[in-house]
């Protein structure tokens, strides 16, 4: 089964190893037929440390790493292999 990847923007990188991610959906409101925007936080793996506030990121599923943590940071870029 693929790997889900979502892409989100770097709201808090305070804890060590560890990026907190915002990713939006949008989608259209069944009754309104109007587009609505929802956004959820996902804690991500950072091994390096080297992601900061405000870069947009790609984030992938993974095994759990801890508790919060079932993403894990891939880049700013996908790679297309």
């Amino acid at each position: 089964m693929p790997k889900r990847i979502l892409q989100g923007v770097v709201v808090s990188d305070k804890t060590d190893k560890t990026v907190v991610v915002k990713v939006e959906r949008r989608f259209t409101h069944p009754l309104f037929k109007k587009t609505v925007r929802r956004t959820k936080n996902y804690q991500a793996h950072d091994e390096t440390n080297q992601f900061k506030i405000g870069d947009i990121v790609f984030i992938e599923e993974s095994r759990p790493i801890s508790r919060t943590k079932r993403w894990i940071v891939v880049g700013t870029e996908l790679a297309t292999a």
